[in-house]
């Protein structure tokens, strides 16, 4: 029961910062209309999280054991709590900023805590996967609510209202509430030390260079680019492009939250009947052809004389399904990597990871606002095809590697 609470505790902790990073595209879309910013400017907020959690990734994932993953993970789960309960009495985009900060600087302690715990809380390769789809799958069931949680918040007849950041005091509450289950939590980290490691930058950079590191990091940034580039400006192509109302375009963008949930959830059953590679190679293939098939039907659609669900546009329900068939590819690579390298490795190794998937999300969040703004949303989210293709080539090089390692 020991290790069941402890994965409990993992669940409700990544449930929290899923719901608070994933809520970027949601404030992007309310704070254009709140605070009258411009696309350009609120599609900013994604480095203001991104750049912190490289950042951060970067100095503390080497020193984490000798840190405490779950001392690390009550600690962010405290900050984040504090810094969500101001949110209503500040009200402003300059607040907006540093709040994204704050999740940022927290998500890098509890994604190297969270990912560096998988390996003592499991036996073996097969245990890992599972449990690292399970753990990504509550991460988007997160995501998901996070959608309908903002979406009831926001006033229908008034979206430019700022009551809607009264959502912060739940989540307040939440984070709250896993730093307690935490503090009543136990963890054996025995395991995550090592009596010949020198934890520091080296470690990382010696993990860095190695050839099947190079591949998987890049497959890892090129997924990150692709999930943030869509889902961050998803809520804004439902109300630009699609014309849905403000409350609709959240609560549409769920169901691109949704697909990821299931497809993660679901990824474990598939896998044990079919190897990982041809696996992600199908997943690339539906990602294209559906990319391809749904984008011309969001060509010249026309306002609704009345918002309702069974008026939307059929691109509406379409498009966000792509998440179902990316939501594989990140714990699977993520898992192929750690199960291939000691435990006392695995927190530089996550580490490496953060900032790679970081840099890819600022990158794709920043590169397809540029494009929302310049040549609109048909263009923007067409774009997505290419790194499609260079993951294509990336997760090719990284079945050859791990296959010759044996």
């Amino acid at each position: 029961m020991r290790n069941g609470r402890a994965v409990l505790a993992v669940g409700l902790t990544y449930v929290v910062f899923a719901m608070l990073l994933n809520s970027v595209g949601t404030v992007i879309l309310q704070s254009i209309q709140s605070f009258g910013v411009t696309k350009l400017e609120a599609g900013r907020l994604e480095a203001y999280k991104d750049l912190p959690i490289a950042i951060t990734s970067f100095i503390v994932a080497s020193f984490m054991p000798r840190i405490g993953y779950r001392r690390a993970m009550i600690a962010a789960l405290v900050l984040q709590g504090l810094a969500a309960a101001l949110m209503p009495f500040l009200s402003s985009f300059w607040a907006m900023k540093l709040m994204f900060f704050c999740i940022g600087v927290g998500f890098a302690h509890v994604k190297v805590a969270a990912y560096s715990s998988i390996g003592l809380l499991t036996r073996d390769k097969q245990g890992h996967a599972s449990l690292t789809n399970t753990i990504e799958g509550v991460f988007m069931l997160g995501v998901l609510g996070s959608y309908w949680l903002f979406s009831l918040f926001v006033n229908h007849d008034n979206p430019a209202d700022p009551s809607w950041l009264n959502v912060y005091w739940v989540l307040s509450a939440i984070a709250f509430a896993a730093a307690a289950l935490w503090a009543v939590t136990p963890l054996d980290e025995s395991e995550a030390q090592a009596p010949d490691a020198k934890p520091g930058i080296r470690q990382m950079a010696r993990l860095a260079v190695t050839p099947i590191a190079v591949v998987f990091l890049a497959s890892a940034f090129l997924y990150v680019l692709i999930e943030q580039a869509i889902g961050t400006w998803l809520p804004t192509f439902n109300a630009e492009v699609l014309h849905l109302p403000a409350a609709m375009s959240i609560q549409a963008t769920s169901i691109f939250a949704a697909g990821i949930a299931l497809g993660r959830l679901g990824a474990g059953v598939a896998l044990a009947r079919i190897g990982w590679f041809p696996f992600l190679v199908g997943c690339l293939v539906a990602m294209t052809a559906l990319v391809l098939l749904t984008l011309p039907l969001a060509k010249g659609v026309q306002p609704m004389a009345e918002a309702n669900w069974v008026a939307a546009p059929i691109a509406a329900f379409m498009l966000p399904l792509i998440g179902l068939f990316m939501a594989p590819i990140y714990p699977v690579i993520n898992s192929v990597i750690l199960s291939a390298l000691p435990k006392h490795d695995h927190a530089a190794m996550t580490g490496l990871i953060v900032v790679f998937s970081a840099l890819g999300g600022t990158f794709g969040s920043f590169v397809t606002g540029f494009l929302f703004d310049r040549l609109g949303g048909h263009t923007a989210f067409y774009m997505a095809l290419v790194p499609m293709g260079a993951i294509a080539v990336t997760l090719f090089l990284l079945n050859r590697r791990t296959r010759a390692a044996g």
